[in-house]
Parts: C-alpha cells; structure tokens; sequence
C-alpha cells in the first residue's frame, strides 16, 4: 500500500496553470507525460486515472498516474516528470507527493551527470536523451541546479 498525499494533486482534467499560456503548455506536457508511460513502459498498457502535481508550462511538471498494470509486481500508481528534460518515471514508495517525486527525479538525474561528467554511462544510471559526454553532463547539472534552487525550492515542506 502506497502512502499518497493525494491532497497535493488535482485531477488533471482540473489543470490549471499561472494563465493560459500556462495552462495550454501544462495540457500539451500532459499529452507528452501519457504517451511516456504508455508507449515506452511495456508494464504499462493503460492509464486509469492521471493527476497533476505541479509544474511550470514546458520546464518540468509532475503527473501522478493510477494505471491498470501488466502483473500484481507493478504498483497501481506512478510519477511522471516531463518537461525539457528526460522523461522519467518514479515509484511511490519513497515519494508521496509531487515535491518529493520531483526530489527522487533531480537526483536520479544527478547519478547521470556524475558519470556523463566522465564520459560514460552506468546501466544504474536513468535513460537521458543525450550523450553522456562531459558537455552534455554540465548542461544537465545546470538544469538541475535550476529546477532544484528555482522551482523545487517552493515545496520544501512537503521534502520533511
């Protein structure tokens, strides 16, 4: 059993962002977030229910999915954080709400500057649309950098 906070989502069909603008780019990162899970994650086939957590038009957002699973081994929900970044999928268990599924997403991601810096890969290491060369791990770390001090700064009470 997961331990969802469910009162730091909405349903996605009541996504919102700052204005329209917003909230048109926030609709069209949801069409990107359904498509990852269903089309790249063979455990998968489809979604049920889909949750917005928060985000920022086309920077990054955070979806939660209720999905109907392939075998009893997949849990029934899972993160999506989508943006101009790599897609990546993060499971509840250690992250109960948006802030922290977030959290678990830079880090992951930091496991691949870390090695991209050097210029290889470890299968550990999450999928990333890039080369792991050293150019590609510095644009990454500043992104991280800025999500992290710009936007994840926010939610600090919901990492406690």
């Amino acid at each position: 059993m997961n331990s969802i906070d469910f009162t730091k989502v909405v349903p996605a069909s009541q996504l919102t962002g700052d204005d329209e603008e917003d909230t048109s780019l926030l609709k069209g990162i949801l069409g990107e977030a359904e498509e990852y899970i269903l089309a790249q994650q063979k455990w998968c086939p489809s979604i049920k229910n889909a949750y917005f957590g928060f985000g920022i038009g086309i920077v990054v957002a955070v979806f939660l999915f209720e999905i109907i699973p392939k075998s009893q081994n997949v849990d029934d929900y899972v993160w999506v954080i989508v943006g101009d970044l790599s897609p990546l999928y993060i499971t509840t268990e250690d992250a109960p709400n948006p802030a922290c599924a977030l959290n678990e997403y830079l880090g992951a991601m930091e496991k691949w500057v870390d090695f991209a810096l050097n210029g290889r890969i470890d299968e550990k290491c999450p999928p990333v649309e890039a080369e792991p060369t050293k150019e590609h791990g510095e644009m990454l770390k500043q992104r991280i950098k800025f999500i992290d001090e710009e936007i994840l700064s926010a939610y600090q009470e919901d990492l406690r």
